[in-house]
């Protein structure tokens, strides 16, 4: 993050109580001197104390940016109400840092409406504009082949149900064909058989037909 130390020297005049001004004063001591965890403190202390403090809020999102602690800083800065260049700027920064490209864009573009003479917010737009560029290509590349390898998986499931299909019309050809196809041997044996299912029919009505001839004798006879 630039402008650092010369924003919050500048930021501190507009702080409101001598209480909150005093933590704010003691955090950018600690944070000169690079003791970003009793910084942390001193800002949040100031924060309790005025949470609508754009210095508190502006001064614990740079404290947390060099402990890269880059969700808790884009919370910071999130919560200034109307942010001026800088702020716009710092959470282009953060954006980056996440690489939350769409939030850079939109944060270096916000900083530029405010201040189109700073060079650096124009570089960087430029650089979070590209990622954006190729994070959405890779997006868009990776939904085609999604999209490919669904359409591919579904061909694959249409081909095996096919396949299916033609496996069992292919069973039923062959149970069919076994049935019609009788080898001369069995054609022989079925043969006998019904040769020997007539006889016994014939024999059958032979014995009834006596029965019924020796009946009538009988009668005759009677």
């Amino acid at each position: 993050m630039r402008k650092l130390v010369f924003i919050i020297l500048l930021t501190l005049a507009s702080i409101s109580t001598w209480g909150q001004k005093a933590d704010l004063r003691k955090g950018n001591r600690e944070f000169r001197k690079g003791e970003y965890g009793e910084a942390d403190i001193s800002y949040r202390k100031g924060l309790l104390k005025d949470t609508s403090s754009v210095a508190a809020r502006y001064n614990l999102a740079n404290n947390l940016y060099r402990q890269e602690n880059y969700d808790e800083a884009a919370k910071m800065l999130d919560g200034i109400e109307n942010p001026d260049a800088s702020a716009c700027f710092n959470r282009g920064d953060v954006a980056i840092a996440k690489e939350d490209w769409k939030t850079a864009v939109d944060s270096f573009k916000e900083c530029l409406l405010q201040d189109p003479g700073d060079l650096e917010a124009k570089e960087n737009y430029i650089y979070a504009r590209n990622k954006l560029m190729e994070q959405q290509q890779q997006q868009q590349n990776q939904d085609q082949n999604q999209d490919q390898q669904d359409q591919n998986k579904d061909q694959d499931q249409d081909q095996n149900q096919n396949q299916d299909q033609q496996k069992d019309q292919n069973q039923d050809q062959q149970q069919q064909q076994q049935q019609q196809e009788i080898s001369p041997q069995q054609a022989q044996q079925l043969l006998q058989a019904i040769q020997e299912k007539e006889k016994q029919t014939q024999e059958k009505v032979d014995k009834e037909k006596a029965a019924v001839l020796k009946s009538r004798q009988k009668e005759k006879n009677w």
